[in-house]
């Protein structure tokens, strides 16, 4: 790992957004890199307990950076282990998991950034199993891990803790229960598997066996989502939006944070809410004020 310290940093540009009764200071350009990590598309992002973030890159080594709280340059890793870096996750261990699209592998990290375990065979598309170039990860509280499968197979499929296939669920299609593409996923507060079907324009809701529960609509080819601590789910879109639902899917609200479609969100426990901009490449941080 790299641990050399970020000391300068391009001035960043800052705005004002309201999202379901919180007003955020928009800080754009955030946490830029130092000039010795070469360039690459930034992908999405995630944040550990500590409050730190990790930015996801495609297209360059390392494929991993991670930034203080206050957006300071701390470290990168896996160098050569990553193919076509599209989603991450990390969970209540601070483990970090790594979809790798294309070579159709999940990668899990410690929290010394060594490879524990992978999921699915890499370079191995599989029709209808596990993975056929899937695009993001998240754990639920008790461990289980849940994949979107999303540029071929159109599924989710569930694993246990240790990594065992449990089921399997979906199909392509425009339906209830059916994706397009399953772009995002994470399982809320009231234990939902909450997925982004983003070529569908909607947000679908399934319980943790992949029953049907229901659906948020009136979006445009959504990229990812975050529930904040109020239970409030937050979808960002291409329009460029992010978009607040209450837990019942009525709209609580929609802004402008970012200049470009976020292909990913991700928050702290002190309520900031970051946003991963691709084209050109930018981290936009939400501050409460």
């Amino acid at each position: 790992m790299n641990y050399d310290i970020k000391t300068e940093s391009t001035p960043a540009e800052t705005g004002c957004v309201v999202l379901a009764g919180r007003t955020y200071e928009v800080i754009r350009n955030w946490a830029p890199l130092p000039d010795s990590i070469p360039p690459a598309r930034i992908s999405t992002i995630a944040v550990d307990s500590a409050g730190r973030l990790y930015v996801l890159r495609r297209g360059g080594n390392p494929p991993v950076v991670v930034f203080s709280p206050t957006g300071e340059y701390l470290a990168s890793f896996g160098d050569g282990l990553v193919f076509d870096a599209h989603g991450i996750s990390i969970d209540a261990a601070d483990r970090v998991f790594v979809v790798d699209r294309d070579a159709h592998q999940v990668i899990c990290f410690s929290r010394q950034r060594e490879v524990l375990f992978t999921l699915g065979d890499r370079h191995q598309p599989h029709w209808g199993a596990p993975f056929n170039h899937p695009t993001d990860v998240a754990v639920a509280p008790d461990g289980e891990i849940y994949v979107a499968d999303g540029y071929g197979n159109g599924r989710v499929h569930t694993f246990t803790s240790a990594g065992v296939p449990r089921l399997s669920f979906g199909s392509i299609g425009h339906g209830a229960g059916q994706f397009m593409t399953p772009h995002a996923l994470l399982i809320d507060g009231q234990d939902r598997v909450v997925v982004v079907d983003r070529e569908n324009n909607r947000v679908q809701l399934f319980d943790r066996n992949g029953g049907w529960l229901g659906q948020y609509d009136g979006l445009c080819r959504p990229m990812d989502l975050l529930e904040r601590e109020d239970g409030v789910l937050l979808v960002t879109d291409i329009v460029p939006s992010v978009s607040a639902y209450a837990t019942d899917s009525v709209r609580l609200g929609r802004s402008r944070p970012s200049l470009n479609g976020a292909h990913g969100i991700a928050g702290d426990r002190a309520g900031n809410i970051y946003l991963a901009e691709i084209d050109p490449n930018a981290i936009t941080r939400l501050r409460p004020s």
